[in-house]
């Protein structure tokens, strides 16, 4: 079951994880806390769930990018 959850957690960008380990709360308190979100304000904290992806997205590629560089 940790397998398939850590291989979800990668490829959904990780984010209830990585605010989990900033707050120091545990990371099921909130995706519960996200899902009950979800469904009391119609949604919107999936456009939130979306930028946050996005950015952890565009900072993984530029750090990928920095350490290519001076490898030539």
């Amino acid at each position: 079951m940790k397998n398939i959850q850590s291989f979800l957690e990668s490829q959904a960008f990780g984010v209830c994880t990585k605010v989990g380990e900033k707050l120091g709360f545990a990371t099921s308190s909130i995706r519960l806390y996200f899902i009950y979100l979800s469904f009391l304000t119609f949604g919107s904290p999936v456009l939130v769930y979306l930028i946050l992806a996005f950015w952890l997205n565009i900072r993984k590629i530029l750090r990928r990018e920095r350490s290519t560089v001076w490898d030539v």
